[in-house]
Protein backbone atom coordinates (compact mmCIF):
# COMPACT_ATOMS: atom_id res chain seq x y z
CA UNK A 1 0.00 0.00 0.00
CA UNK A 2 1.24 3.43 -0.88
CA UNK A 3 2.13 6.09 1.51
CA UNK A 4 1.75 9.69 1.60
CA UNK A 5 5.16 11.71 1.56
CA UNK A 6 4.86 14.95 2.20
CA UNK A 7 8.10 17.87 0.63
CA UNK A 8 8.95 20.52 3.06
CA UNK A 9 11.21 23.10 1.47
CA UNK A 10 9.46 23.36 -2.16
CA UNK A 11 7.80 26.68 -2.99
CA UNK A 12 5.04 27.34 -5.51
CA UNK A 13 7.24 27.91 -8.26
CA UNK A 14 9.49 25.16 -8.05
CA UNK A 15 6.16 22.73 -7.96
CA UNK A 16 4.66 24.98 -10.97
CA UNK A 17 7.54 23.82 -12.61
CA UNK A 18 7.13 20.49 -11.82
CA UNK A 19 3.90 20.73 -13.10
CA UNK A 20 4.60 21.59 -16.51
CA UNK A 21 7.66 19.11 -16.67
CA UNK A 22 5.17 16.58 -16.02
CA UNK A 23 2.16 17.41 -18.18
CA UNK A 24 5.22 17.75 -21.26
CA UNK A 25 6.27 14.34 -20.78
CA UNK A 26 2.20 12.58 -19.89
CA UNK A 27 2.85 11.43 -16.27
CA UNK A 28 2.27 12.58 -12.68
CA UNK A 29 4.24 14.92 -10.81
CA UNK A 30 3.98 11.92 -8.06
CA UNK A 31 5.51 9.33 -11.12
CA UNK A 32 8.41 12.20 -11.24
CA UNK A 33 9.44 12.33 -7.42
CA UNK A 34 8.86 8.14 -7.27
CA UNK A 35 11.44 8.06 -10.27
CA UNK A 36 13.80 10.32 -8.33
CA UNK A 37 13.63 8.83 -4.33
CA UNK A 38 14.18 4.80 -6.09
CA UNK A 39 17.43 6.09 -8.33
CA UNK A 40 18.70 8.05 -5.07
CA UNK A 41 17.84 4.58 -2.93
CA UNK A 42 19.24 2.77 -5.48
CA UNK A 43 22.45 4.58 -6.48
CA UNK A 44 22.73 4.70 -2.02
CA UNK A 45 23.22 0.96 -2.13
CA UNK A 46 26.33 1.12 -3.55
CA UNK A 47 28.66 2.44 -0.57
CA UNK A 48 31.29 5.02 -1.61
CA UNK A 49 35.25 4.81 -1.83
CA UNK A 50 35.60 8.38 -1.50
CA UNK A 51 39.33 9.72 -1.19
CA UNK A 52 39.39 13.67 -0.37
CA UNK A 53 42.13 16.29 0.43
CA UNK A 54 42.23 18.68 3.05
CA UNK A 55 43.88 21.87 3.37
CA UNK A 56 43.71 23.61 6.76
CA UNK A 57 45.02 26.84 7.31
CA UNK A 58 46.18 26.58 11.69
CA UNK A 59 45.27 23.99 14.22
CA UNK A 60 41.84 25.79 15.34
CA UNK A 61 40.31 25.91 11.72
CA UNK A 62 41.10 22.01 11.88
CA UNK A 63 39.34 21.60 14.85
CA UNK A 64 36.49 23.79 13.82
CA UNK A 65 36.12 21.30 10.96
CA UNK A 66 36.21 17.94 13.41
CA UNK A 67 33.40 19.14 15.08
CA UNK A 68 31.48 19.98 12.46
CA UNK A 69 32.24 16.56 10.39
CA UNK A 70 31.24 14.55 13.70
CA UNK A 71 27.89 16.30 13.68
CA UNK A 72 27.29 15.23 10.23
CA UNK A 73 28.81 11.52 10.72
CA UNK A 74 26.37 11.13 13.69
CA UNK A 75 23.05 11.67 11.33
CA UNK A 76 24.15 8.30 10.26
CA UNK A 77 26.07 4.52 10.32
CA UNK A 78 29.85 5.80 10.12
CA UNK A 79 32.48 4.12 11.89
CA UNK A 80 33.97 7.48 13.17
CA UNK A 81 37.80 6.76 13.46
CA UNK A 82 41.33 8.38 13.24
CA UNK A 83 45.26 7.13 12.87
CA UNK A 84 47.51 10.16 13.98
CA UNK A 85 51.32 10.41 15.85
CA UNK A 86 51.53 9.89 19.63
CA UNK A 87 50.56 13.66 21.21
CA UNK A 88 48.98 14.75 17.94
CA UNK A 89 47.18 18.07 18.26
CA UNK A 90 43.86 16.80 17.31
CA UNK A 91 43.93 13.56 19.89
CA UNK A 92 42.32 15.16 22.33
CA UNK A 93 39.11 16.60 20.58
CA UNK A 94 38.70 13.52 18.92
CA UNK A 95 38.79 11.91 22.57
CA UNK A 96 35.64 14.42 23.78
CA UNK A 97 33.70 13.60 20.59
CA UNK A 98 34.84 9.73 21.12
CA UNK A 99 36.19 8.78 17.80
CA UNK A 100 38.23 5.66 17.39
CA UNK A 101 41.53 5.81 17.31
CA UNK A 102 42.74 3.21 14.99
CA UNK A 103 46.83 4.04 15.12
CA UNK A 104 48.96 0.63 15.28
CA UNK A 105 51.52 0.67 17.57
CA UNK A 106 53.88 0.95 17.82
CA UNK A 107 53.84 3.72 16.28
CA UNK A 108 56.81 3.79 13.00
CA UNK A 109 55.66 4.42 9.83
CA UNK A 110 58.93 6.31 9.12
CA UNK A 111 62.18 4.50 7.31
CA UNK A 112 61.93 1.57 5.26
CA UNK A 113 58.76 0.12 6.33
CA UNK A 114 56.31 3.01 5.84
CA UNK A 115 54.36 1.61 3.11
CA UNK A 116 54.10 -1.54 5.47
CA UNK A 117 53.02 0.14 8.20
CA UNK A 118 50.30 1.98 6.35
CA UNK A 119 48.80 -1.60 5.26
CA UNK A 120 48.65 -2.68 8.87
CA UNK A 121 46.56 0.60 9.62
CA UNK A 122 44.26 -0.13 6.57
CA UNK A 123 43.81 -3.87 7.52
CA UNK A 124 42.87 -2.16 11.29
CA UNK A 125 40.85 0.06 10.12
CA UNK A 126 38.64 -2.85 7.62
CA UNK A 127 38.70 -4.91 10.98
CA UNK A 128 37.40 -2.43 13.29
CA UNK A 129 35.04 -1.17 11.05
CA UNK A 130 32.66 -4.48 11.37
CA UNK A 131 31.69 -3.30 7.53
CA UNK A 132 30.29 -0.01 8.64
CA UNK A 133 31.64 2.92 5.98
CA UNK A 134 34.62 4.63 7.38
CA UNK A 135 34.73 8.20 7.99
CA UNK A 136 38.53 8.46 9.01
CA UNK A 137 40.90 11.59 9.18
CA UNK A 138 44.65 10.48 8.46
CA UNK A 139 47.10 12.36 9.81
CA UNK A 140 49.98 9.70 9.88
CA UNK A 141 50.26 10.25 6.14
CA UNK A 142 50.99 14.20 7.06
CA UNK A 143 53.44 12.79 9.20
CA UNK A 144 55.30 11.03 6.78
CA UNK A 145 55.05 13.78 4.30
CA UNK A 146 57.08 16.15 6.67
CA UNK A 147 59.94 13.24 6.70
CA UNK A 148 59.54 12.75 3.01
CA UNK A 149 56.68 13.94 0.49
CA UNK A 150 58.16 11.57 -1.98
CA UNK A 151 57.18 8.50 0.32
CA UNK A 152 53.85 10.40 1.26
CA UNK A 153 52.73 10.50 -2.44
CA UNK A 154 53.52 6.63 -2.74
CA UNK A 155 51.36 5.71 0.03
CA UNK A 156 48.70 8.02 -1.25
CA UNK A 157 48.77 6.49 -4.79
CA UNK A 158 48.57 3.28 -3.32
CA UNK A 159 45.60 3.96 -1.44
CA UNK A 160 43.84 5.71 -4.01
CA UNK A 161 44.04 2.03 -5.94
CA UNK A 162 42.77 -0.07 -4.00
CA UNK A 163 40.24 2.14 -1.20
CA UNK A 164 38.45 0.93 1.48
CA UNK A 165 34.26 1.91 1.73
CA UNK A 166 33.19 5.29 3.12
CA UNK A 167 34.66 8.49 3.17
CA UNK A 168 39.41 9.03 3.93
CA UNK A 169 40.11 12.55 4.44
CA UNK A 170 43.87 13.15 3.91
CA UNK A 171 44.91 16.91 6.04
CA UNK A 172 47.48 18.71 5.06
CA UNK A 173 48.57 22.13 6.48
CA UNK A 174 49.59 24.69 4.16
CA UNK A 175 53.00 24.56 5.52
CA UNK A 176 53.23 20.91 4.61
CA UNK A 177 52.61 21.75 1.09
CA UNK A 178 54.93 24.68 1.08
CA UNK A 179 57.88 22.43 1.60
CA UNK A 180 56.70 20.38 -1.68
CA UNK A 181 57.50 21.61 -5.36
CA UNK A 182 55.10 22.15 -7.54
CA UNK A 183 54.92 18.48 -9.67
CA UNK A 184 54.29 16.65 -6.21
CA UNK A 185 51.52 19.43 -5.00
CA UNK A 186 49.41 18.95 -8.38
CA UNK A 187 49.61 15.72 -8.72
CA UNK A 188 48.23 15.37 -4.82
CA UNK A 189 45.44 16.98 -6.39
CA UNK A 190 44.90 14.90 -9.04
CA UNK A 191 44.88 11.78 -7.31
CA UNK A 192 41.81 13.02 -4.80
CA UNK A 193 38.25 13.15 -5.65
CA UNK A 194 37.57 16.47 -3.73
CA UNK A 195 39.71 19.24 -2.48
CA UNK A 196 38.44 21.42 0.35
CA UNK A 197 40.25 24.64 2.02
CA UNK A 198 39.46 25.07 5.87
CA UNK A 199 39.97 28.69 7.31
CA UNK A 200 38.67 29.47 10.68
CA UNK A 201 35.34 28.16 10.35
CA UNK A 202 34.98 28.22 6.44
CA UNK A 203 34.70 25.43 3.79
CA UNK A 204 36.02 26.10 0.24
CA UNK A 205 35.83 23.59 -3.01
CA UNK A 206 38.79 23.92 -4.66
CA UNK A 207 38.03 22.70 -8.55
CA UNK A 208 40.77 21.62 -10.22
CA UNK A 209 41.17 20.80 -13.96
CA UNK A 210 43.60 20.39 -16.89
CA UNK A 211 43.91 23.26 -19.03
CA UNK A 212 45.05 24.14 -22.77
CA UNK A 213 46.82 27.87 -22.81
CA UNK A 214 43.80 29.06 -25.60
CA UNK A 215 41.23 28.22 -22.83
CA UNK A 216 42.97 31.42 -21.18
CA UNK A 217 41.64 34.07 -23.79
CA UNK A 218 38.25 31.79 -24.01
CA UNK A 219 35.33 33.32 -21.95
Amino acid sequence: MGKDLHIRDIDENEHLELTKIADKMGVSVNSIVKDAIDKWLQNKTHLPHVHDLLIYSDEKSMNNFLKSLDRMADKSQWHKSFVAPPDHHTEKIFSRLNWNNETVKPYNPKGMDDMKYCGQLIQQLSKESKKKPLCCVDFVITDIARNSFRKAMEIERAYDESRLPGLMFCPYSTSDLVSSDMTEMIELFMMHDRIFLIKDDDIYKLNMTKESVHKIFLN
